[in-house]
């Protein structure tokens, strides 16, 4: 790999006599790291022996399965993310406040890593919103965060200036900013072709103006967490000197032990490749002093699911569950739940943006029938008086890449399709003919090995 110039005289001023083990730590192939879901518990084809030191659920592999022909990867038990920002998991465990319901926002959200780690440190009664301003973008992070199963998630799609009317509103605001991928090289080789120090500058200057308008969203003594995958001053703690300066932030001390190998900045946390296994990336995070609170509130403005309807949904929601929901119905027909805790919450951020999802989509009526979603089937609410279908491996993949595959003993009707206990999506049964209800889109493409 032959590094930018001007990139690697930056690099030899940060690092000085141990610019050689970085350089050599490029040439090497980046570790393989995945980050298990708690919330769905499988036993994992492959061995986890090599925990990540920061999270709780985060493992090394020692090679790259083909994880596309993983039916547990495709029901989100597991997501394949880059070790080194596991460490927001770290950060969060260790500045948050305990014992009150969080309002969490991902404001640069695609393609979800970092959101289903935010999902799975929050409790039933915490709100999480998904935002990704790049519209093609948007459709990756929703089937990442439905796969994670996480209910009380509103996907977003707005520019971060728009969402003024919920100042103050959110405990916790990361900002994992676009950047000049300078800690990706050795990951996406064709980085290295597009750095310059003019896109470091153009950067560094978005990045201002995306924490301002995070900022203004931070409640009082909540948290701002912002992260890059680069190493340079501009993009790393010139912004965060600036956020402290110009605005009523103080940086949060986050403590790391000295074994981990990250180094510790002013402010912030460093990770490099040759002192840690993973890319390189930063992280630093910000107390907001400021006591502005200015969001409109109120409830969601949909009409209710009729009380007919509801009763007929029952059947479909595990009965410790469905009490704790609000149902409604939108224009088009599509249910939607909403957690009674979060009503006002929800209801906030709905009134606020328009370009968003609504809640956790259930499925539609037709007549008195009851048509499913795909979401349903993954967000662990189905109830166990629903049919399950238990696929082995290969009928499960058959399933996933929307093609015949042998029926178990069943009956008549709608099935939820599992592998090893793990949801896949849902299948009618009409006689001797099954409908396969994955989404077209979600298929795998991949050709079996025989």
């Amino acid at each position: 790999m032959n590094l930018p110039e001007k990139f690697s005289d930056r690099l030899k001023t940060i690092l000085g006599d141990t610019y050689g083990e970085f350089e050599k730590a490029l040439q090497t192939e980046s570790p393989v790291s995945i980050r298990l879901n708690p919330a769905k518990p499988f036993k994992p084809a492959f061995a986890l022996n090599d925990p990540v030191p920061w999270s709780s659920w985060g493992y090394y592999l020692e090679n790259r399965p083909v994880f596309t022909l993983d039916p547990a990867f495709h029901a989100g038990a597991y997501y394949v993310q880059e070790a080194s920002s596991m460490i927001i998991e770290h950060i969060i465990k260790n500045h948050t406040p305990a014992g009150r319901p969080l309002r969490v926002l991902d404001l640069c959200a695609a393609p979800g890593g970092k959101t289903t780690l935010l999902a799975s440190l929050l409790s039933e009664n915490d709100l999480l919103v998904a935002n990704e301003v790049i519209k093609s973008r948007v459709s990756i992070l929703k089937e990442n965060l439905l796969k994670w199963g996480f209910p009380n998630v509103i996907t977003v799609n707005q520019d971060p200036e728009t969402f003024a009317d919920l100042e103050g509103f959110f405990d916790i605001v990361l900002v994992d900013a676009p950047c000049s991928g300078e800690g990706m090289f050795r990951k996406t080789p064709d980085a290295v072709n597009e750095w310059s120090e003019e896109n470091v500058l153009i950067c560094s200057a978005r990045q201002k103006r995306i924490l301002s308008a995070a900022a203004m969203l931070v409640a009082p003594d909540g948290l701002l967490v912002y992260s890059t995958c680069t190493y340079n001053a501009p993009e790393n703690q010139e912004n965060a000197h600036w956020l402290t300066r110009t605005l009523d932030f103080e940086p949060v001390e986050i403590e790391v032990p000295e074994a981990w190998g990250i180094v510790k900045g002013n402010p912030g946390l460093q990770f490099f490749p040759h002192r840690v296994k993973g890319e390189g990336f930063y992280v630093a995070a910000f107390r907001n002093k400021s006591r502005d609170e200015r969001y409109v509130k109120g409830k969601p403005n949909i009409p209710r699911l009729p009380r007919r309807q509801a009763e007929l949904l029952a059947r479909w929601i595990r009965p410790e569950a469905y009490g704790s929901f609000e149902y409604f119905l939108k224009n088009d027909g599509v249910i939607i739940a909403i957690k009674q805790s979060l009503l006002n919450e929800t209801g906030s951020v709905l009134r606020a943006l328009q370009k968003r999802s609504s809640g956790l989509e259930l499925g539609h009526f037709k007549g008195n029938d009851f048509i499913p979603s795909h979401a349903l089937a993954l967000s662990g609410l189905v109830s166990e008086e629903v049919q399950r279908i238990d696929l082995p491996e290969r009928d499960a993949l058959l399933y996933l890449k929307k093609e015949a595959f042998e029926l178990p003993e069943h009956r008549n009707g709608w099935a939820l399709a599992t592998y090893e206990n793990l949801a896949l999506g849902w299948v009618k049964i009409i006689v001797e003919r099954t409908n396969n209800y994955l989404p077209t889109e979600w298929r795998i493409r991949m050709k079996l090995e025989e």
